[in-house]
């Protein structure tokens, strides 16, 4: 699998984001929508837990790894601190990923994790790599 993807996604919208102004990224259309930096935000929350995916999977299978989104947007006050440092973190969060996820074993791409919140949800290691990348260019447009 050819993960360099992620990495040019990152390098490519790190410079697109610096064409966004402060009060673009702090706008929120309402109180219960969130703005960019709310967005990007969700999108390093994501990264962490994906990044525990990828590697708790390989040695520890169908562990329960799930997250609410809403509340870790909130506890991390992503509206409140610096833009410039939740990019800085979605950065690195991504170009962490690319590093790990190039020194899985190919035999462990099928290895699963459960990421059960209601109702049954295993997938394997290689589904989940492939979908956190569908997940990020999905948020991305929202950017």
């Amino acid at each position: 699998m050819d993960y360099q993807i992620l990495k040019n996604i990152v390098e490519a919208e790190i410079q697109r984001f610096e064409n966004i102004s402060e009060e673009e990224w702090s706008h929120k259309i309402s109180p219960e929508k969130w703005s960019k930096k709310e967005i990007l935000g969700h999108l390093c929350d994501s990264a962490l837990s994906n990044i525990r995916r990828f590697i708790i999977t390989q040695y520890k299978e169908n562990e329960n790894i799930v997250y609410d989104q809403n509340f870790w947007v909130r506890a991390q006050n992503y509206q409140n601190i610096p833009t410039q440092d939740t990019i800085n973190l979605w950065k690195f969060l991504n170009f962490q990923i690319v590093n790990t996820v190039e020194n899985i074993p190919d035999g462990a791409l099928q290895r699963t994790c459960d990421m059960t919140k209601n109702e049954l949800q295993i997938f394997t290691l290689e589904f989940i790599i492939n979908d956190y990348i569908g997940h990020l260019q999905h948020h991305l447009k929202a950017i």
